[in-house]
């Protein structure tokens, strides 16, 4: 049998994973976790996010995150902590890239629209359509819909914000037909995952906030880790130019989190004592997790972007249009189906109702941003053909 790397006896590994719901032999030199990764990265949800909206629209400038590139810079963490803590790197990683694959195009504007449009219908929820589309949407193999992940997988995309009491629709739907054992915690994989999630954004957010002139260091010298991480920058090079100072101050700021992501797992696993990954998962609590100073301060950092870049008035103008266009995108194909494309208007039926307003969701929340306006362009102005 192939030899992965050593991990501890409560990471997720070959001996204790459940499989797939479509039994496949195993892959000669790769683990499970290896061969999920790389069906995420190989998928067309996962390329698309290079296309989507992080906060900026793909059109504002090249530099800005996008969902793909974020979903890199969390797999780059998620993995690094993974290695500290002798969790499973390729199930981390796997989760990393996969968490964003049901966002919509322009982010969190594009889902509050949709969330909106299907409230008859149980809402819109980007982590239920992440997992929509590695169990359905995805057409890549002759046996089975969907990219056959492993229990382990599918596991950490369902919950690994922590147990699921009242499931969004469709994850409670795939759950009657595979059981996630939603009640309990995900691995610690899944947990580490998440947490790199939060550690990206605020380091990536205060980048992108800072290189767009929505506020600048002087506004942020002030809050908790930021501000310590500022002043440490500004002490390795009095002359430091304004781009290397605020790249200076990010990685202060994303290693100063992870280092107390790392110790103070240790702490909680030190605590526990768990000797298999079920054991983490029928815990009381995360088993990953920041120090309660520490969390406070990522709190604090959250409030202070929303303040001052998600509700800026320059933000607030893209995400009123991006929130309109998604809306009237929903309310054309779901007044007249027929202009669905083929494929799709096959899945929906003739019929009104949830399944043809969930088809129409499905091909609207696949669409990238740049797409999303062309079709808005082809369905409003009379001069375009369709």
């Amino acid at each position: 049998m192939t030899q992965f790397s050593q991990t501890a006896p409560y990471a997720v590994g070959p001996g204790n994973a459940r499989g797939r719901l479509y039994p496949e032999p195993e892959a000669s030199g790769r683990s499970p976790w290896q061969r999920d990764r790389d069906r995420v990265i190989h998928s067309s949800a996962f390329r698309k996010l290079q296309y989507k909206t992080q906060v900026f629209v793909n059109h504002e400038g090249d530099f800005f995150r996008t969902r793909l590139t974020h979903s890199i810079e969390v797999a780059q963490i998620a993995r690094s902590v993974a290695r500290e803590l002798a969790l499973d790197e390729d199930l981390t990683e796997a989760l990393a890239l996969a968490h964003d694959l049901g966002h919509p195009p322009f982010g969190h504007a594009g889902e509050e629209a949709l969330n909106q449009a299907m409230k008859p219908y149980g809402g819109y929820d980007h982590n239920a359509q992440s997992l929509r589309i590695v169990t359905r949407l995805e057409a890549r193999y002759a046996g089975f819909d969907g990219l056959n992940l492993t229990w382990e997988s599918l596991e950490g995309l369902a919950k690994h914000n922590g147990p699921l009491h009242r499931p969004p629709a469709y994850i409670a739907e795939y759950n009657a037909l595979h059981k996630l054992d939603l009640g309990t915690h995900a691995s610690a994989e899944a947990q580490v995952a998440s947490l790199a999630d939060d550690i990206a954004y605020h380091g990536h957010d205060l980048d992108d906030g800072m290189r767009a002139g929505l506020f600048g260091p002087a506004e942020v010298a002030h809050l908790p880790v930021v501000g310590a991480a500022l002043a440490q920058a500004r002490l390795a090079s009095l002359d430091v130019p304004p781009a290397r100072l605020r790249h200076e101050t990010i990685r202060r700021v994303i290693n100063t989190l992870v280092g107390d992501l790392v110790a103070e797992s240790r702490r909680r696993i030190g605590a526990l004592a768990p000797d298999s990954p079920d054991k983490i998962r029928r815990a009381r609590r995360p088993v990953i997790g920041f120090t309660e100073p520490m969390a406070e301060a990522n709190q604090a950092i959250r409030h202070f972007l929303h303040a001052h870049m998600y509700r800026h008035w320059r933000v607030n103008r893209m995400t009123s249009k991006a929130r309109r266009v998604t809306g009237e995108l929903f309310a054309l194909f779901h007044a007249d189906p027929s202009m669905l494309p083929d494929d799709w208007r096959a899945i929906a039926g003739e019929a009104d109702g949830e399944r043809a307003a969930r088809t129409i969701t499905d091909y609207i929340a696949g669409m990238t941003d740049r797409f999303a306006l062309d079709e808005y362009k082809r369905l409003t102005d009379l001069s375009i053909a369709g």
